[in-house]
This record gives structure tokens, C-alpha cells and sequence, in this order.
């Protein structure tokens, strides 16, 4: 390691990462829950399962945001973002780059954060590991 003394702001660089996933995914959520019609049609999905949809991503941004059930909110997330992998994949033939639209790349890092914050807990500074 080239900067060891790094290390010591690693729960708190684990703590922005939660916040910044946890932004993402609750502004998501509400607006899934708000405008469920509307972001219904836009996925096309029936508005039902993007209302559960929204349910999830709110729920599972907040457990990530304030670290409760912190491992069990990023699994949550990163099937959700699986499913938007797929859906943009086989469904929407989007390229991983995207073309008018977000390609896969930007969901594939969400798993990717998750990841990490499944793996490491979070951080210290979680309220209910």
C-alpha cells in the first residue's frame, strides 16, 4: 500500500459511500412512490410493481443511509440493480455504455458499491449492523 495512513478514514469513506448510495436510491424511490404512473410507464412495468419498487428502493436506501440492517439494504440494492441490468440488457438492448439513454455501466457500479458495503458492513458507523 502506498498511502497506509489512509487507512485510518476508512469508516468514514465507507460512511460517504453509504450516504451517496442511499441519495441515490431513496430521490429514486420517492419518485417511483410519487409519480408511480408516471415512472411506471417510463420503465415499463405496471404501476403496482413500480410502486413496490419504489417501496424497496426508499427502504432499503434509508437502512443503507443510517446503517440499519445495513448488509441486508445493500443485498436489497443490488438486486434491484440486477433486475435494471437485465431489463436494460435483454429487454432494451442498451449497450453497456448506453446510447440516448444511461447504459448499463452506471447501474453495474451501484452493484458494485453495494458490494462493497455488504462486505465490509458498512463501516463503524452503522446504527443496527
Amino acid at each position: 500500500m502506498i498511502f497506509p495512513g489512509l487507512a485510518r478514514f476508512t469508516d468514514l469513506t465507507l460512511l460517504l459511500l453509504r450516504l451517496m448510495v442511499g441519495a441515490v436510491f431513496i430521490t429514486s424511490g420517492w419518485s417511483h412512490l410519487t409519480r408511480s404512473e408516471e415512472r411506471s410507464k417510463s420503465i415499463g412495468l405496471s404501476k403496482g410493481f413500480t410502486v413496490a419498487l419504489g417501496l424497496g428502493e426508499l427502504a432499503a436506501g434509508m437502512g443503507v443511509t443510517f446503517g440499519v440492517l445495513t448488509q441486508v439494504a445493500a443485498i436489497a440494492l443490488i438486486l434491484v440493480m440486477l433486475g435494471a441490468i437485465q431489463r436494460k440488457i435483454f429487454v432494451w438492448h442498451t449497450g453497456f455504455w448506453g446510447e440516448k439513454a444511461s447504459g448499463w455501466h452506471y447501474d453495474l457500479m451501484f452493484v458494485l458499491m453495494n458490494l462493497v458495503i455488504l462486505c465490509t458492513g458498512g463501516g463503524r458507523y452503522v446504527l443496527l449492523g
